[in-house]
C-alpha cells in the first residue's frame, strides 16, 4: 500500500511525495492507523527501519484535519539529545509545508530568548530536550496545558540518561487526557514500568526479528589489542578513501584521544561529544553529512538516533558496555534500504563485552581474521612516527570501567 493510498490531507500526501515517501516501512504500516485513531501506542523497533515518520506523519495528519485556533502547545516531542531533536524538528518542518502547522525546536546549550520568542509567537508542535523544557516551563514562558499528543522518543536512552524524574515531573503540567506515544529501538522493564504508568490501554506495536541487527548491516568483529587500534583505523580509513566512517568509542577523553591520532598520520575527522559546544556540535555534523569530513568519531549518547546519510562504515573502536548500544551504534548504518557495514575492534580485556553482545542478539558475529603477518605490517607501516603512543592512547578509565563490569559478575 502506497501513502497516495492513504486517507491523509491531501498537502500531507504531496509533502510525503516531495520527500520521496513511497510506501510505509513495516513500523510505519503498524503505527499510523493507530495513532490516527487516537490510540496510545508503545512501538518497538530497530533503528533505520522509520520510527520518526511513524509518529510525524499521523500527528501532523491529525493537526491538520482538526485545526485550532489557539496559542498553546498541541504536540510535545521530548527527545534525549540536542542532534535527534533538531533532526525530527526537521522532519515536522519538512512534512508540514503549506499546511498552517507550525513546528520548533528547543535545547540546551544555546542562548533561550529565542526560542521564548518563538513560543511566544505560537507553534503547534515543540520538539525538546528534557533539560530546556523544564526550565522555560519553571520561567513560565512554556505551558503545555494544551497539549493533545506527547511523544517520548528514544524512551530507553531518555532513561538511561537519567530522565525518568525530569518526566514525570513534566507529566504534571500535561492535561490528564491526552494521547502518548513511546517510540524506542529496545524495550526494557523499565521503560515498560514508565510506559504502562502513563497511558491509557496502550497498543504496543514489537517489529522484533530474530537478529536486532538490520539485514541490510553486514557486521563483524576483528580482534585487534587496545594500543594497536589506532594504526588499524587508519589502515581501513586509507583503504577507503572516499568512504563516510562513523567511529564509536567509550567516552568524550577517548573521542578526542582519537581525532588526534588521526591528525597525526594526516587524517582529518571531527568529534561530537557533550563536552562540545552547540555550535561545534552542529558544525561536525553538517561536516560529516555533506561529506565534506568523511570520520566522525563520537559517544554513544550523542550519536543515538541520529540519521545520517550514507555511512558506510560503523566502527565500534571500543566495543560498548551495555550491549544493547551495540545494536544502535551498527544502525547507522545500512538504513532504509541501503547497505552498509560495521566492524567491531575487540581487544582482549573486551572478550566478555563481546560474549554479551552476542548472547543479546542471539548468535556469534563472524569475525574478521588477520594474519599475524597482517597484524605486524599494518603497525610498521603506519605514518605515525611519535615513540610516545602507547603513552598517548592509554586510558586507564577504559580498563577500570571493564573491570568493574567483570568483577560486578562475579560477585
Amino acid at each position: 500500500m502506497k501513502f497516495e493510498a492513504y486517507r491523509l490531507a491531501e498537502q500531507l500526501k504531496k509533502n510525503l511525495e516531495i520527500a520521496n515517501f513511497k510506501r510505509p516501512t513495516d513500523i510505519q504500516y503498524k503505527t499510523i492507523p493507530h495513532v490516527i485513531d487516537g490510540e496510545d501506542v508503545l512501538a518497538i523497533a530497530q533503528t533505520g527501519t522509520g520510527k520518526t515518520a511513524a509518529f510525524v506523519i499521523p500527528i501532523l495528519d491529525i493537526l491538520i484535519q482538526n485545526k485550532k485556533k489557539q496559542d498553546g502547545i498541541r504536540c510535545l516531542v521530548m527527545a534525549p539529545t540536542h542532534e535527534l531533536a533538531k533532526q525530527i524538528n526537521g522532519v515536522f518542518n519538512a512534512l508540514a509545508k503549506n499546511t498552517g502547522i507550525t513546528s520548533t525546536v528547543i535545547i540546551g546549550g544555546v542562548d533561550q530568548e529565542p526560542q521564548i520568542k518563538k513560543l511566544k509567537e505560537g507553534v503547534d508542535v515543540l520538539v525538546a530536550t528534557p533539560g530546556r523544557i523544564f526550565d522555560l516551563v519553571n520561567q513560565e514562558h512554556l505551558h503545555l496545558w494544551k497539549a493533545e499528543i506527547l511523544v517520548i522518543d528514544e524512551a530507553d536512552q531518555m532513561l538511561d540518561l537519567g530522565f525518568y524524574k525530569d518526566i514525570m515531573d513534566l507529566i504534571k503540567y500535561l492535561p490528564k487526557k491526552r494521547q502518548t506515544l513511546y517510540f524506542s529501538a529496545t524495550i526494557s522493564p523499565k521503560i515498560k514500568k514508565l510506559a504502562y504508568s502513563l497511558v491509557n490501554n496502550p497498543i504496543r506495536i514489537q517489529i522484533s526479528p530474530k537478529n536486532p541487527v538490520s539485514k541490510n548491516v553486514t557486521h563483524h568483529v576483528a580482534h585487534i589489542e587496545m594500543d594497536d587500534k589506532r594504526f588499524f583505523l587508519e589502515r581501513m580509513v586509507n583503504e577507503n578513501p572516499e568512504s563516510k566512517i562513523l567511529v564509536f568509542v567509550r567516552t568524550k577523553v577517548r573521542a578526542e584521544r582519537v581525532l588526534k591520532a588521526m591528525q597525526r598520520v594526516n587524517i582529518t575527522s571531527v568529534t561530537i561529544h557533550s563536552d562540545k559546544v552547540q555550535t561545534e556540535r552542529d558544525e561536525a555534523m553538517n561536516a560529516f553529512r555533506t561529506g565534506e569530513v568523511k570520520m566522525l568519531v563520537a559517544t554513544d549518547v550523542s550519536a543515538r538516533g541520529i540519521d545520517i546519510p550514507n555511512v558506510d562504515f560503523v566502527v565500534n573502536y571500543d566495543l560498548p558496555d551495555k550491549d544493547e548500544n551495540y545494536v544502535h551504534r551498527v544502525g547507522r548504518t545500512g538504513r532504509g534500504n541501503q547497505k552498509g557495514n560495521a566492524v567491531s575492534f575487540c581487544s582482549t580485556e573486551e572478550k566478555e563485552l563481546l560474549a554479551d553482545i552476542e548472547k543479546y542478539i542471539g548468535g556469534s558475529i563472524d569475525e574478521l581474521e588477520i594474519s599475524k603477518s597482517d597484524y605486524v605490517e599494518t603497525i610498521d607501516f603506519t605514518n605515525e612516527h611519535n615513540d610516545n603512543w602507547q603513552m598517548l592512547l592509554k586510558d586507564e578509565a577504559e580498563s577500570v570501567s571493564i573491570r568493574k563490569k567483570k568483577k560486578k559478575k562475579k560477585r
